[in-house]
């Protein structure tokens, strides 16, 4: 049985493809539009997959969507009435685009699909997931638990923010729910808000930026924003939100409780900003930890799923995990609602139709989450050949060698190899590389090679059998999703002056033998990359450390602040040719910087709109 998922309309658009239960492609749209978050209808995304599955419309039966939008609108309605005559100006103005198209979304949904394959648009293929629920089967299915307790936990579904699932074998039962306007993910985005960054986008940020602050707000929050319970569940106080009525997610009483307005994106960034970032995520860290305890105690099952936008949130996850209230832990590496694409296809075949699960004990079904195009040797050279690049065609052995010797040789690589990754995280298909020994390259990478915020953290990849050596973590996490601390033997003494700093005057010291991916707490986000399935990149780690003794790579994803990760191999020479990228392979084509012609350079440092 082939089933085919789709998420659509709000953000991160993304369709998946299942047979018979096992995961045969997934991608966001924007890595085909170029459009970052891209919430159309996944065209070119649905294309791929049946290119991929080798299928026409017609061998798909059935075509599964990861939310019901006629109980979105009833929130909708409902939520305006609770308020009313508050807010009725957004009111005004969402209600003409919920009549004119998101009402009729089943009609929508199968004209798109019609124009893609008109046999995927018979009306009897078409099922509608649960929200939360798609978020759920993302985790649980492809975890490599026969059970598990699954906690899901975003802005907000239909109604629902906050999931506790069970799943035993390909049976998932949804048990508790906490509704809109109750969220976590809302919270945390109300605090992205307010320090400047971007809403459904720009959360990462403040968890970034949180360890230049101290959480000197987080009693503020809990005694006035957030009414938190010994088992997690919490309330908000709405008092201080303007979500429900308004334009924006904070109002008038927020800025009055934090003593000024929500910063502007232009206006620097100040100690009470980095300390509001510390405290929202020191909340957040306390909630997920109760909720989970809670969780524990009440299923008594050893095992934790997690998915929704929050479980994104790699800084909690570490905590989570070192909390030992669960004995094993997997995040569905596409957490966000791209990720309910692959839920809601899943969800149809095992819950709706039926269908058998096989676990595989200790590993995972999302294939290290490489699940999007690859592009062949000959269709690589002829795309790099039309884009007007210089390269050479070497075998892998020498992609490896040559590709070490950039890195050891301090460039910025960029690198694109194999399927794509599904996910909001680049690891190793797609990333830009380099040397973590260097303690200018932090630096040197966010603000001439991404053009983004100097405070941003950069991630190691690490060779899953040399991670011990190097963190404080002895497990697998292949998806970046868990942070850990450096070995404190891999740590540098820091003098009394260093000491005393506070925030981004922290940011240069260098305060481990890879300062590139020690965050400022000694923490890093750990990808640990293994041999069954990512080879390549693997034999590349190795080649490294054979050359300099150190077994990890600073990887950040391949794209400009503001762009998708590149996907097409002239995505990736144009991201090179616009960016300070000194050398570049993709596939079995060597590129270096000092061989193009110059008048190909390209300006990205404004050719994308800020994230």
């Amino acid at each position: 049985m082939i089933i085919l998922g789709v998420s659509a309309f709000y953000h991160d658009s993304a369709a998946a493809l299942v047979r018979d239960g096992e995961i045969v492609a997934a991608a966001q749209e924007e890595r085909f539009t170029r459009k970052k978050h891209d919430a159309r209808f996944p065209a070119h995304a649905v294309r791929y997959c049946l290119q991929e599955a080798g299928v026409a419309g017609a061998g798909v039966d059935r075509v599964a969507y990861y939310e019901k939008p006629f109980v979105k609108f009833e929130r909708l309605v409902e939520t305006y009435l609770a308020f009313a005559p508050r807010g009725f100006s957004s009111f005004r103005k969402a209600m003409p685009l919920w009549m004119n198209e998101k009402l009729f979304q089943r009609s929508l949904i199968s004209e798109e699909l019609a124009r893609i394959d008109r046999g995927l648009a018979e009306p009897e293929k078409l099922l509608f997931s649960e929200h939360h629920f798609s978020h759920a089967a993302s985790a649980f299915y492809p975890s490599p638990f026969e059970r598990a307790a699954v906690l899901t936990m975003d802005g907000v579904g239909e109604w629902t923010t906050t999931s506790l699932s069970r799943g035993d074998g390909a049976r998932l039962a949804m048990e508790k729910e906490l509704h809109f306007p109750h969220s976590l993910g809302l919270l945390y985005s109300a605090f992205a808000y307010y320090t400047g960054f971007k809403v459904n986008s720009g959360e990462y940020k403040v968890m970034g930026l949180a360890p230049y602050g101290e959480p000197k707000y987080a009693g503020l929050i809990l005694d006035e924003l957030i009414d938190v319970k010994e088992d997690g569940s919490f309330r908000l106080n709405l008092d201080y939100f303007d979500f429900c009525t308004g334009f924006t997610m904070t109002g008038c009483k927020f800025d009055d409780l934090f003593g000024a307005p929500a910063r502007k994106a232009n206006e620097p960034l100040e100690q009470r900003h980095m300390d509001l970032a510390a405290s929202v995520q020191a909340v957040t860290e306390e909630i997920v930890l109760r909720l989970a305890r809670a969780i524990a105690t009440e299923t008594k099952e050893k095992n934790l799923c997690l998915a929704g936008g929050v479980a994104l949130n790699c800084v909690a996850n570490g905590k989570l995990l070192r909390d030992r209230c669960f004995e094993n832990i997997f995040v569905q590496p596409a957490a966000g609602d791209a990720g309910g694409a692959l839920g809601a296809a899943l969800a149809a075949y095992h819950h709706h139709e039926g269908g058998a699960r096989r676990v595989v004990a200790g590993r995972d079904a999302m294939n290290g989450a490489y699940l999007g195009p690859a592009f062949e040797q000959t269709d690589i050279e002829r795309r790099l050949a039309a884009a007007g690049a210089k390269f050479t065609v070497v075998d892998e052995s020498a992609v490896i060698e040559e590709t070490a010797q950039a890195l050891a040789a301090q460039q910025a690589v960029g690198w694109r190899q194999g399927r794509l990754e599904f996910g909001p995280r680049a690891l190793g298909a797609s990333s830009i590389l380099a040397d973590p020994r260097s303690p200018q390259m932090q630096k040197t990478l966010n603000l001439k090679v991404k053009f983004r915020e100097s405070f941003r953290p950069f991630a190691p990849s690490v060779l899953r059998e040399r991670v011990a050596d190097w963190f404080e973590i002895d497990g697998d996490s292949p998806y970046m999703l868990l942070v850990a601390d450096v070995k404190s033997t891999r740590r540098r003494a820091m003098t009394a002056e260093q000491q005393a700093l506070f925030g981004i005057d922290k940011l240069n010291v260098s305060r481990s033998d890879i300062p590139a991916v020690t965050h400022v707490d000694y923490s890093a986000r750990i990808q640990t990359v293994h041999a069954d399935t990512n080879p390549r990149y693997h034999r590349l780690l190795t080649r490294f450390e054979q050359l300099t003794g150190c077994p990890v790579l600073v990887n950040t994803s391949f794209n400009v602040r503001g762009e998708p990760i590149v996907a097409a191999p002239e995505d990736a020479f144009r991201c090179f040719m616009g960016s300070r990228i000194d050398f570049l392979a993709v596939g079995n084509c060597i590129l270096r910087k000092s061989e193009q012609d110059p008048r190909l350079a390209l300006n990205y440092e404004s050719a994308f709109e800020p994230d």
